[in-house]
């Protein structure tokens, strides 16, 4: 049995330009599926989070139009209430990557908010990088590394890698009113940031770095790091 971390927002409002903010928070299959897939597997889920506050989820990803309908809305409800982990998260401080097989980041535009400048979440991307263990993130999870690039080049600079893209912001109708776009951000820190179809699942892969473009990425990223582990 491996004993995965997700490391997940404490963030439950996103800062847009003219500091307007916006509701959010991590998003709901984001984490139920691949807390699924793992726990269904026979692993065990910690979750971690900035302080160790409970993450907030995003209700606009409760309804039934991003899960597919009421009854995709009904189990990835159902798995969040029943999933024990997000009740009781460790905080970020005191996280020791020994203690874990893999890390996993959901995703959400929480992140965007409180992952993209912290420093404990930083220090742990760079050592999960450097030790190995399978580390994936999906969709606005990567806003996660840019906190890596805050006192001078980031170490996942000329990685391959996914995430939420531009294109879909702009079809999210968010683009205009963000300060700043995470596709954008990415390539600035020097990542080789790739894209598939808007929505469609897309991963890459660059030797333990594992990353999922959007929420439909989310189950096949989960998949990928089971084949690893």
């Amino acid at each position: 049995m491996a004993k995965i971390l997700f490391v997940m927002t404490g963030a439950d409002q996103w800062t847009l330009s003219r500091n307007v903010k916006r509701h959010t928070g991590y998003w709901a299959d984001e984490f139920a599926t691949p807390y699924r897939i793992f726990t269904e597997a026979g692993h065990e889920v910690v979750v971690a989070t900035p302080g160790g506050v409970k993450p907030p989820v995003d209700l606009g990803s409760l309804a039934p139009v991003p899960n597919g309908g009421e009854e995709g809305a009904r189990v990835v409800a159902e798995t969040i209430e029943n999933a024990a982990p997000l009740d009781d998260p460790v905080s970020l401080g005191d996280v020791r990557l020994n203690d874990y097989d893999a890390v996993f980041y959901p995703g959400g535009h929480g992140p965007m908010e409180d992952l993209a400048v912290n420093k404990d979440s930083a220090a742990l991307l760079v050592e999960a990088l450097h030790s190995g263990k399978p580390l994936a993130l999906v969709c606005h999870g990567p806003a996660a590394i840019l906190a890596t690039a805050a006192d001078g080049p980031s170490p996942f600079a000329g990685y391959r890698l996914t995430a939420f893209s531009d294109a879909e912001e702009r079809l999210g109708g968010l683009a205009d009113q963000a300060e700043w776009l995470l596709e954008d951000r990415l390539i600035e820190l020097g990542a080789q940031y790739h894209s598939g179809e808007p929505f469609a699942p897309f991963l890459q892969a660059d030797r333990n770095l594992h990353t999922g473009q959007n929420p439909a990425s989310a189950g096949p990223l989960a998949e990928a790091v089971l084949d690893v582990l």
